[in-house]
């Protein structure tokens, strides 16, 4: 498997309790978040089990929890108090009337013993529901007066709008977006254009919002899939780019660290994703001067925004006296009585080492460099003369490094070429050709995003490029990974999707036609055009367009380049034709018929 594999020694060698058994844990969250806090959490977690319910609701049902918890801060002996905080929850949600009537088959969930009930509700959370319409801002002067009049039901209707739309977003995010919300409102309703300057730093924190959120359901999805091993690999990368100058042993127990706050977080427990975050950041102030001094002023901050700004402090500058790696991993004639030593630390210490050299690589790429290095050792230790062997593992590691890098300059190349339309057509007809049996639009919905990641990533300097383009390419193909579990596409997607994380993108990018593909029966009406395509808007053409090259590909998956190059132009040339011609529709009619032939043949 293409991954750091991380023994259960190493995993829990540097841990900390990260979920103590409170005998009364409502009380300690209560204590420890304050009344303020501990009812904007509230909110946030039933906002995002209940995305369909009124903030209203919402709050009768924060207001008993709230009751409770201050029963218990009072009383830790009650019985109410022994329950988990996140069976408090549920059991909540459970007691509403008429849930079944509102939320249909998620009721159900009821039935349920914990930790199967969670899990099923969490099977229902949906990032912008169709049923929610987009969000609304309010007039400047209604967000002005709320917030001097009443802040707290401020920055409620606020965390409760975010939540419920977005029910992946951890908590502490969240309540950092609170806080940034309410100084950007500060700040507009100071000037005099409130309403430009309110609709700018809005939409700011709506991508930023939408992004995180992007991130946190992908790492989710992949500590599911690929586990915890898997998880605490890219972690360790992760963080060893961004604390290039701490210790492996320090970054090691980091990345230990984010286990426990990802496993409550993605749980929907976020009381206590919280306190574990609250953990980490505290942790980090505590040895600024191990990690990075980039941190510094965000350890200065509020509690509630240190570990966003933690997040986006960016990454320390690199020691610049260190070793060449090929020293202590390729060089050293003990080298494989090391890797015999102790397997999985010496792994995990080659991909620091190798992480926080490369600052400039994209953290999936790091792990299959350290997946490859792996093979290299698995074999290479049983051979008469391992040193010589393992000695010319750094030129198949650059092989591959130069062949990722020439992927991501050829299609910044082919982007700023032809521009994002004609980008989208390229890679769509790749992708139709490896997946045909993938919906028309599901087919323009990756493509779009795919092009989106190059517009996006191909601006940016040249060393930023690869782990931009990687990081959110990983977040497409999770998102169609999801789609081929719900219906399978073929089977090599699914090999793509299941057998190595690290691998993923390179293997896409290298599958092929399905040779497995069955040819759909021919329906003439895929192929009629008619006089809507002279009035249509451009974006409606363009997608008439794509979706003619789609079912073309579908019918002839193995048509060339130049085939298809050459059909292509003669759509634009018959739409052109025909919308000059005075008889749009006999026009069209008989170009239909002529278009129909070279596809069935």
């Amino acid at each position: 498997m293409g991954y750091v594999k991380l023994s259960l020694a190493m995993l829990f060698f540097f841990s900390f309790l990260f979920s103590p058994e409170y005998k009364n844990e409502i009380a300690h969250h209560f204590n420890n978040l304050k009344e303020e806090h501990f009812k904007a959490v509230a909110i946030i977690t039933f906002a995002q089990y209940l995305q369909k319910c009124s903030y209203e609701s919402i709050s009768e049902l924060v207001k008993n929890v709230v009751d409770l918890a201050q029963r218990c801060v009072a009383n830790k002996d009650d019985l109410g108090c022994t329950k988990s905080l996140q069976a408090i929850f549920l059991d909540e949600i459970c007691q509403i009337k008429r849930l079944h009537d509102f939320y249909g088959a998620m009721a159900d969930c009821c039935a349920n013993a914990d930790p199967e009930r969670n899990d099923c509700f969490l099977s229902f959370k949906m990032t912008y529901p169709p049923f929610l319409t987009p969000y609304q801002r309010p007039e400047p002067d209604a967000v002005c007066k709320e917030l001097k009049e009443d802040r707290q039901s401020f920055l409620g209707h606020y965390v409760y709008g975010v939540a419920r739309r977005l029910p992946f977003l951890f908590a502490p995010t969240i309540l950092a977006l609170g806080d940034d919300y309410e100084l950007a409102v500060q700040t507009c309703c100071a000037v005099t254009d409130i309403d430009v300057c309110l609709e700018r730093k809005i939409a700011a924190l709506k991508e930023k919002s939408t992004e995180m959120s992007l991130w946190h359901e992908y790492s989710c999805g992949i500590r599911k899939t690929f586990g915890e091993r898997t998880f605490q690999a890219q972690k360790l990368a992760l963080l060893s780019q961004r604390f290039p100058k701490a210790p492996f042993e320090e970054v090691y127990r980091v990345a230990n660290k984010l286990k426990g706050v990802y496993e409550e977080c993605c749980d929907g427990n976020m009381m206590q994703c919280m306190d574990n975050k609250a953990r980490v950041v505290e942790y980090l102030c505590s040895k600024q001067n191990v990690f990075s001094s980039k941190i510094k002023k965000c350890c200065e901050t509020a509690a509630i925004d240190k570990g966003q700004c933690v997040v986006e402090a960016g990454r320390d500058d690199k020691p610049e006296d260190l070793p060449l790696i090929a020293g202590k991993y390729i060089q050293d004639p003990d080298v494989c009585n090391h890797f015999a030593a102790g397997h999985d630390k010496f792994l995990a210490e080659f991909l620091y080492e190798y992480s926080r050299r490369h600052q400039e690589f994209s953290t999936e790429m790091l792990l299959r460099i350290a997946k490859g290095y792996e093979d290299v050792l698995e074999k290479c230790c049983k051979n008469e003369n391992p040193s010589e062997c393992y000695g010319k593992v750094e030129e198949k590691l650059q092989s591959h490094i130069q062949e990722t890098e020439a992927t991501v300059k050829t299609n910044c190349d082919l982007l700023k070429k032809g521009g994002e339309f004609e980008f989208q057509k390229a890679v769509l007809i790749r992708y139709t050709k490896k997946m045909p049996q993938a919906a028309t639009e599901t087919l323009l919905e990756i493509t779009k995003k795919i092009a989106a990641v190059g517009v996006k990533c191909c601006q940016k300097p040249e060393d930023s490029r690869l782990p931009c383009a990687e990081r959110y390419l990983s977040i497409v193909i999770q998102d169609m990974c999801k789609k081929q579990e719900a219906t399978l596409i073929n089977d090599q997607v699914a090999c793509c999707c299941n057998e190595s994380y690290a691998n993923r993108r390179p293997c896409f990018t290298k599958l092929g036609v399905d040779e497995n593909y069955v040819l759909p029966p021919f329906n003439p009406d895929t192929f009629n055009f008619d006089e809507t395509l002279c009035t249509a808007p451009p974006q409606i053409w363009q997608e008439n367009h794509l979706g003619m090259l789609i079912n073309l590909i579908k019918h002839k998956p193995k048509m060339t380049d130049e085939e298809l190059q050459t059909i292509v132009t003669g759509f634009s040339g018959m739409v052109d034709k025909c919308c000059k011609a005075a008889d749009h529709d006999t026009c069209f009619g008989e170009e239909n018929t002529k278009a129909r032939e070279p596809t069935v043949s």
